[in-house]
């Protein structure tokens, strides 16, 4: 037990006062000096005529008397009576007759008893708060300080992050360097009558490597790095998140260059006039104070704020406008050799077999983020740590990637054949109705081991990063989302609740087709409702459909008209495949797990599905027979030529992951 720590609570003081105080009334009681004995004794004693003087406490109903001879070794003794012995005692002190006489008091109040009473309670009550308040506001030192920044100031001593670690970013970091060299020298872009930005913005989705973009930023300019989170703005207090904003910037002001991060800034910098409160809540007078101070800036004052978000949609405009944010930097995700680096990153210090190519396992992993190719290596090293082994291998690295993407492995699930018969065949209506289509992406992996959420899952993945989709590409992710379910009516002529997400997400990628991509001839070009994004309440929650219920009908006809087409197509295929699905299943059941080279033989035979009519957005319209024009070649090295021609000409061989939005939904 910490000793040190126990003493710096201020709950160990408040209790050590209160021992102090029982103890000290119990010692003041105990100091009267007269022995208490019985009621029949103290009669007794009057009747004896050993009594010199008598004094009779109303009230506390108590005798005290003054004997000419010891008695027990003391010759000042009490006792007490209760109400029905008042006359018997008061009889018994008239036939003593003491020496000395009798006296009655009648007690009056103290005014310092009554003083510690009222003080006491008060003081234990403040002493309370006090704890409360120190607790809140992180310990007893800082009681009085809750409107003093909570920032943390990265020094030198401390582990610093260059831009070294940080890979998969290279626009970013080019951005962020900039910011480094007119912190180093600032007379060099003065010169030329240039102004560095006063605030950069990093946006995009979680686990891109926002937070160590601005780190390495520290480290490298080697200035007053500030790091506070949002949230550390906003207290229960009304004015503290607003007086905390003002003291991080003052202290940074006088330290300067500095900088200034603001993790997860969208806590505070809401927009404005959207939510449950008024304009006077608290977060949105904090907001109001930093834009302020972001505005108040002297120009020759070099403070940078770098603020990180992953919502910049719900960010107040007046936090975005330039002069206070003047640079929004997008983090997305990684493409192939961004992932290629951050694995090399991630991997310094773990010992990777020989055999390990981390290319192919950035091609395994699109749409991974830095944060998700972290977890992959450290999953890898965990595993091969469990087995007992010295080296991460291709096999721990592959059961990762499988761990990140749908969980891990449900080894203690038993299922019975007759499940296990009907999740084969799903999985393998999957993978065939994918591998029929003319424009979809390989399979590269089928399983129908329980994993996660999921009874098995197919993994269809790109050969490339891939940054648009097109029409046809959406028709066949609708053609192979139905596989499954059109494999269980095809055989078992009674499908099941496994294809429930299935057609979730066909359903999904239809709508959007209609109201969002405008592909459908019926609706058109026409961007129909809000934003799929996440509501935000007070902005969001008021605005009402913007189309019409004829509309909407139609909408929904033309969403039915494409998933019945991908049902159709999806039964054309299998019907027409059917001894590869037979020999598919039976390959599941007997080996639970295949990989691209094992599908690759048993779809050697295939028949494809025939190709779609060209797509027309109105048949009014000409149609133009004109082809599109060549791709000029790019001059390149010899040596990324060379490595170019080698990855044409090599055999796609890695299984790979469609980036967020594209995969085929996990099934049940």
């Amino acid at each position: 037990m910490n000793l040190k720590k126990i003493t710096r609570n201020p709950l160990f003081y408040i209790v050590l006062i209160g021992i102090f105080l029982i103890v000290g009334f119990s010692l003041i009681s105990s100091l009267g000096g007269a022995k208490q004995i019985s009621t029949q004794e103290g009669l007794e004693l009057l009747d004896g005529g050993t009594v010199t003087e008598v004094l009779t406490t109303d009230g506390d109903q108590r005798v005290d008397l003054t004997l000419a001879e010891p008695y027990e070794g003391a010759t000042e003794v009490q006792f007490y009576y209760v109400t029905a012995r008042a006359e018997e005692v008061v009889n018994a002190i008239n036939a003593a007759d003491p020496e000395d006489g009798f006296n009655d008091v009648v007690p009056q109040p103290s005014w310092f008893d009554g003083f510690l009473s009222l003080m006491i309670p008060l003081l234990l009550l403040g002493l309370l708060f006090w704890f409360l308040l120190s607790s809140a506001q992180g310990g007893g030192s800082k009681v009085m300080q809750f409107g003093k920044s909570r920032a943390k100031l990265v020094t030198k001593e401390m582990p610093q992050v260059t831009f070294v670690d940080v890979a998969g970013a290279d626009e970013a970091i080019e951005e962020m360097q900039e910011i480094k060299d007119f912190l180093k020298d600032p007379a060099k872009f003065q010169a030329v009558g240039a102004r560095i930005p006063k605030g950069v913005l990093l946006y995009g989705p979680p686990g891109t490597g926002k937070t160590l973009l601005a780190r390495a930023v520290a480290g490298e300019a080697g200035v007053p790095f500030y790091s506070i989170s949002g949230s550390d703005f906003v207290e229960m207090f009304v004015g503290v998140g607003a007086s905390r904003v003002r003291d991080l910037f003052n202290q940074a002001k006088e330290n300067s260059p500095a900088i200034i991060f603001i993790d997860e800034i969208d806590a505070v910098g809401r927009h404005r006039g959207a939510g449950m409160g008024g304009g006077h809540d608290e977060r949105e007078q904090t907001l109001n104070q930093m834009l302020v101070e972001m505005d108040g800036f002297d120009p020759k004052v070099n403070v940078i704020v770098i603020a990180a978000t992953n919502r910049p949609d719900i960010l107040d405009p007046a936090l975005l406008r330039p002069g206070r944010f003047d640079r929004q930097i997008g983090v997305d995700a990684p493409d192939l050799k961004g992932r290629q680096k951050i694995l090399q990153v991630h991997g310094r210090g773990k010992p990777l077999a020989e055999s390990v190519d981390l290319e192919v396992v950035a091609r395994k992993t699109p749409g991974f983020t830095g944060a998700d190719l972290a977890n992959v290596l450290n999953e890898a090293a965990l595993l091969t740590a469990r087995s007992n082994a010295q080296l991460i291998d291709n096999r721990a690295l592959d059961e990762a990637i499988d761990r990140v993407i749908a969980g891990p492995q449900r080894r203690t699930r038993v299922m019975r054949d007759k499940e296990k018969l009907i999740t084969a065949y799903h999985e393998g209506g999957h993978a065939l109705a994918a591998a029929s289509m003319n424009h979809t992406d390989p399979v590269t992996k089928v399983t129908i081991l329980p994993r996660g959420k999921a009874l098995g899952y197919t993994m269809v993945l790109p050969l490339d990063d891939k940054y648009s989709v097109t029409r046809n590409e959406l028709q066949d992710q609708l053609t192979y989302a139905m596989g499954g379910r059109v494999a269980e009516e095809i055989v078992f002529h009674d499908p099941t609740t496994g294809a429930s997400n299935d057609i979730e997400k066909a359903t999904s990628i239809a709508r959007k087709m209609v109201t969002e991509y405008g592909m459908t001839t019926q609706v058109g070009p026409v961007k129909l409702g809000q934003s799929s994004g996440e509501v935000f309440m007070g902005r969001d929650m008021g605005h009402g459909r913007d189309f019409s219920e004829r509309i909407a009908e139609r909408v929904d006809a033309e969403v039915r008209a494409l998933i019945e087409q991908a049902h159709n197509e999806a039964y054309q295929v299998i019907n027409a495949n059917r001894d590869v699905l037979d020999r598919l299943a039976l390959e599941l059941l007997e080996k639970e797990t295949l990989d691209h080279l094992e599908l690759a033989e048993i779809f050697r035979d295939i028949k494809k599905l025939p190709p779609r009519p060209q797509w027309l957005s109105s048949s009014d319209r000409p149609v133009s027979t004109l082809p599109p024009v060549d791709v000029p070649r790019r001059a390149e090295p010899a040596g990324v030529a060379a490595s170019v021609e080698a990855e044409q000409t090599a055999p796609q061989t890695a299984p790979r992951r469609r980036p967020t939005g594209q995969a085929r939904p996990a099934t049940a």
